[in-house]
């Protein structure tokens, strides 16, 4: 079976929708299936990289269209990046797809799927979308500017003549299935694959004698870590007030690792309130994930409210893995607080309490065997439901359904 997936960002690139493609296109080919990507020349966090156009990555086929190089700090330079990407990638697709190939759209850029359901149609192919988030309607929930009113509503009819010509939408989540649902969606063209993290390359590592502690010279300190991109869908103002509280343990240390639009206002609004007890490191190395994300005692996850349903943050099943207690700044009633609490591996915070932020941080921080408690419940939830081999196996049914375009519901593997 051939299949084809397009997105605007794949290996080596450290963006979540790049690992998580990453991951599965060889999972696949390894299954023998015949995997090409077409993707971009660029990193997410280096806009004027050149990466080579055309190459082969463990087996899969990679072909790099060329874009333009603004990058993500201007507006209008990165419409003119999507706009770019999406000439590129469609004439590419029209050239490599055929009739029978499984054609799967992400979301990067948002609105892929459109041109992706043109050349699916065109050629005989058949469509599944991987919806990683809902566009226009994140856009509009963080009020970014030419998108909500009158002009999103164009742009959701083509969203959604996507979404109903795809064989197959694959959610992220249960609350985003059930949006899918809202849209008008058959049931039988919705399944729910979760994100995953690789089980065997992140695993639960000691805290005596790590050696990244050692190296940011961490090893007598409590470690609160954000780890991953700092965008704008999370909520930064809790952890902020909660380091506030906390500037007088010398033994609690916040560590932000990573990157993202809002990495500079943070560390700017840290610096005006003379938080010392605030660290920052860049992005580490997939081959040094592992390492970096056991390097703290617990794991920070944040997410707007607003946004509950439309995006699911990746960050969650990675810090999972690595078997160390979860803090969820978020809604009580979304996708990730119900498994925290369900599966005991850490605590719900509502946006805006950073006083209760810092109550469970100093809770964790006094009491080991509670967090290591947390830390093993994390980790028995990964291996249940989220490895990257069950998230494989799954979307090995997904394709496979497609390709026969049974019209059934393949197994929510993951659900």
């Amino acid at each position: 079976m051939r299949v084809l997936f397009v997105n605007r960002f794949f290996y080596p690139d450290h963006s979540a929708t790049s690992q998580m493609l990453t991951d599965l296109a060889g999972d696949l080919r390894r299954a023998e299936f015949d995997v090409t990507v077409i993707t971009g020349r660029q990193r997410i966090d280096e806009p004027g990289a050149r990466l080579p156009a055309r190459e082969q990555v463990g087996g899969v086929d990679v072909h790099r269209v060329w874009s333009t190089r603004f990058g993500r700090s201007t507006l209008p330079g990165r419409g003119m990046d999507y706009l770019s990407f999406y000439l590129g990638a469609g004439w590419r697709l029209v050239r490599e797809c055929r009739a029978g190939d499984v054609l799967v759209a992400k979301t990067d850029p948002p609105l892929i799927s459109v041109v992706a359901g043109w050349v699916a149609r065109w050629r005989g192919a058949r469509l599944v979308n991987w919806v990683h988030d809902l566009f226009p309607e994140i856009a509009e929930r963080l009020g970014v500017r030419f998108v909500g009113g009158p002009f999103a509503r164009p742009l959701r009819a083509l969203r959604d003549r996507s979404l109903m010509g795809a064989s197959c939408n694959v959610a992220i989540g249960s609350a985003m299935a059930t949006k899918l649902s809202d849209l008008g969606i058959p049931e039988n063209r919705v399944s729910i694959i979760h994100n995953w993290a690789d089980g065997e390359a992140i695993r639960p590592m000691p805290l005596a004698g790590h050696g990244l502690r050692e190296a940011w010279k961490l090893e007598n300190s409590f470690v609160v870590a954000y780890s991953g991109n700092m965008g704008y869908a999370h909520e930064f103002d809790t952890i902020l007030d909660a380091a506030d509280r906390l500037r007088g343990r010398e033994d609690v240390v916040f560590l932000f690792i990573g990157g993202g639009v809002r990495r500079e206002s943070i560390e700017a609004q840290a610096g005006r309130r003379g938080l010392a007890n605030i660290r920052f490191e860049p992005y580490q190395p997939r081959e040094r994930l592992g390492e970096s994300l056991t390097a703290a005692n617990a794991h920070l996850v944040s997410l707007l409210p607003r946004l509950e349903g439309l995006m699911v943050p990746s960050k969650f099943y990675g810090i999972a893995a690595a078997g160390r207690p979860i803090l969820f700044i978020g809604a009580s009633d979304g996708e990730l607080a119900p498994l925290v609490g369900e599966s005991a591996c850490g605590y719900r915070v509502a946006p805006g309490q950073g006083d209760v932020l810092a109550d469970r941080i100093e809770t964790l921080a006094g009491d080991p065997a509670l967090a290591r408690r947390q830390g093993e419940a994390a980790r028995r939830l990964f291996e249940q439901r989220f490895d990257r081999r069950l998230a494989a196996e799954a979307w090995g049914g997904v394709l496979r359904s497609a390709c026969a375009d049974t019209g059934s519901r393949p197994d929510e593997v993951l659900g």
